[in-house]
């Protein structure tokens, strides 16, 4: 049986509050899922041992919660205890006619909340599928499975998707109706685009080998 989704707002709260550049966040939860399911790396912060870590790691996520995993020995990801997880997409630069002006153009999330360390076999399990299927759809299907040894190896934390904050800018630069539009200079944007390119075989694949449907298709797209 499915969770019931998280409601269309996200909440308002201490951590949350947009206090600065209040015009570029959203309180809409469609943005926050546009944000994560255009990525598959966050940036992981907790406090270990009195000082603070951020760690780079790949995600996966349902309705409801986001999920991160790695090794066991791992001291990030001890579990329940409270994380903050950041999502950035950089659409492009923002160029203006003074430098004081100039910005980026990009997508962020940032998701407050207490990491539970998940160990119910089945739910690890699932949480493994979605990150993998997160990254590259149609490989949790393709490729071996973890086995109960790796499983044993590895820790998967779930955060709750309910407290979070987005931030979006897009746009020209915002200068061009002030004292600076006079100096005559270009101003502007220069967008940023990622794509996927030709698959490169592992070196000791044997040549009869193809490259699978589901990882061949995404040559030439863009990514986020």
């Amino acid at each position: 049986m499915t969770s019931p989704s998280l409601p269309a707002r996200l909440p308002e709260t201490g951590l949350t509050r947009h206090r600065r550049l209040r015009e570029q966040g959203s309180l809409e939860r469609a943005e926050l899922d546009a944000i994560l399911d255009a990525g598959f790396v966050c940036h992981l912060g907790v406090v270990v041992e009195g000082r603070p870590l951020v760690v780079p790691t790949v995600y996966g996520r349902d309705e409801r919660q986001l999920y991160v995993h790695g090794s066991v020995a791992s001291r990030s990801l001890a579990g329940d205890a409270p994380v903050c997880v950041t999502v950035t997409h950089v659409d492009g630069l923002v160029l203006a006619r003074s430098v004081f002006e100039h910005g980026v153009n990009y997508r962020s999330a940032v998701i407050h909340g207490e990491a539970r360390r998940v160990t119910d076999p089945e739910e690890k399990l699932e949480g493994l599928r979605r990150l993998t299927e997160h990254a590259t759809p149609g490989q949790w299907s393709y490729a071996r499975r973890p086995n109960r040894k790796e499983l044993a190896a590895t820790t998967l934390l779930a955060l709750s998707l309910e407290e979070a904050s987005v931030k979006i800018r897009a746009g020209a630069p915002d200068d061009g109706d002030g004292p600076d539009a006079e100096l005559g200079l270009w101003a502007g944007t220069l967008p940023l685009t990622a794509v996927w390119g030709a698959p490169v075989a592992d070196p000791r694949l044997p040549s009869d080998i193809p490259v699978p449907g589901h990882i061949a298709r995404r040559e030439g797209t863009r990514h986020g």
